[in-house]
């Protein structure tokens, strides 16, 4: 059998610091942070209701710790609410990349001279997106309803037969163009 032992409540205080907004009858505000009156940089204009985000992040050191905010208003209501701290994004690790083995084919193909060939078309609503298949890449209609796209011929693949299309996503049109 266990034995628990008696837990000792911890009598350290919560540091919860406290935001205190009274809102005045012409929608102007004081902010005291603490128990000290939190002012406009000089220059700038009383604050706000408007103002409550600057005065939030400043009170919580943008966003990093949490506070509670008690708003009071003309009429004599009270709101009173915490605002947690966002959430620590997780540190990143440095990406290390994996080794890359590479064939003989591709050496030879990566180390050849980029060749572009133009495949053109016409019958596209202006702006719609266009695929270009053998799907390597995307390009949009010209106001003109033309489309253009410009294919690296490195990318294709030891099967491909040399036929390019154009389809249009709203139109439907397609286009069929050979690369010879």
């Amino acid at each position: 059998m266990n034995k628990h032992s008696a837990s000792v409540p911890d009598s350290s205080p919560v540091d919860l610091p406290l935001v205190v907004l009274t809102v005045a009858l012409d929608g102007t505000m004081t902010a005291i942070i603490d128990g000290t009156e939190y002012e406009p940089e000089p220059g700038e204009a009383a604050w706000t209701r408007a103002s409550f985000p600057q005065i939030i992040d400043h009170a919580s050191h943008d966003r990093t710790r949490t506070i509670r905010v008690e708003v009071h208003e003309v009429d004599g209501s009270t709101f009173t609410d915490v605002i947690a701290a966002r959430p620590r994004p997780p540190a990143l690790e440095p990406d290390v990349p994996e080794p890359v083995v590479e064939s003989r084919s591709t050496r030879r193909r990566r180390q050849s001279e980029l060749v572009l060939v133009e495949i053109t078309g016409d019958g596209f609503i202006p702006g719609e997106d266009i695929s270009c298949a053998l799907i390597l890449t995307r390009t949009d209609a010209a106001p003109d309803g033309t489309a253009r796209a410009l294919i690296d011929t490195n990318q294709l693949t030891a099967g491909a037969d040399g036929t390019v299309l154009l389809v249009g996503h709203v139109s439907g049109t397609v286009i069929t163009r050979a690369l010879s």
